[in-house]
């Protein structure tokens, strides 16, 4: 498999006033195309910072980081955008749906920033949400759904432009756990599909079927498990 994120030597620091927070340090990270991978660590760690630099949403105050060969810490932001756009899907826990626009719109937006036209969007948008079970639920607004559903739109409007990699941040952290489960379902079954998955998660039933844990701590990645050779339930 070849290697489709590359982070060397990359810090992310914050200043708060006078004092400098170090989000991430030095971290050295590969993600090869099709994996899933787990991002783990106590409240504070630096995961969602790793995240948000990994999925093109901040850039490192220090090192590179190379997406399919491509050293985006050198781009525009209007090639950034571009990037994020076709290449990365984006799953919250906190969802991230706007909330006058109905599933179908919600899941369609992401089409229409690239371009594409109306009716091929709305059909790809209804399909998608019928893929992940919410068929009956094209005209609901977010306040008309249930927390579970809310992110099954919030997973199929990550797949409107058919990315290569599903960023996920704590998508089970607003989830009972049988709602959770069937999230995690459904990322396995995208993993199957050829789809890199990276998530931050507290949750250790998702941590554990993915096929490899990166652990981290006080911003710095402290273990690197391979799980892939472990059975899945």
């Amino acid at each position: 498999m070849k290697t489709q994120i590359e982070l060397k030597k990359v810090s992310k620091n914050y200043e708060m006033g006078e004092s400098v927070v170090k989000a991430v340090q030095d971290a050295n990270l590969e993600i090869k195309q099709g994996e899933f991978v787990a991002i783990v660590g106590p409240s504070g760690s630096g995961k969602s910072t790793m995240m948000n630099l990994v999925g093109a949403l901040d850039l490192a105050s220090f090192g590179d980081i190379y997406l399919d060969s491509l050293d985006i810490e050198h781009l525009e932001e209007s090639e950034l955008a571009q990037i994020r756009g076709k290449k990365i899907g984006f799953i919250f826990q906190t969802f991230n749906l706007m909330p006058t626009l109905n599933a179908l719109d919600n899941v369609a937006l992401p089409m229409m920033f690239q371009g594409i036209e109306k009716e091929e969007r709305e059909e790809r948008a209804e399909k998608l949400l019928r893929d992940v079970g919410l068929g009956h639920r094209l005209n609901h607004l977010p306040n008309e759904l249930s927390g579970g559903e809310r992110q099954r739109v919030a997973i199929a409007r990550a797949l409107a432009n058919d990315p290569d990699i599903i960023l996920a941040d704590e998508p089970t952290g607003n989830l009972d756990s049988k709602t959770g489960e069937d999230i995690l379902k459904m990322f396995i079954e995208l993993n199957k599909k050829g789809k890199t998955i990276i998530v931050v998660t507290h949750d250790n039933e998702l941590a554990k079927n993915a096929k490899r844990i990166v652990r981290i701590k006080d911003g710095k990645i402290e273990g690197n498990s391979d799980l892939s050779r472990s059975i899945r339930k």
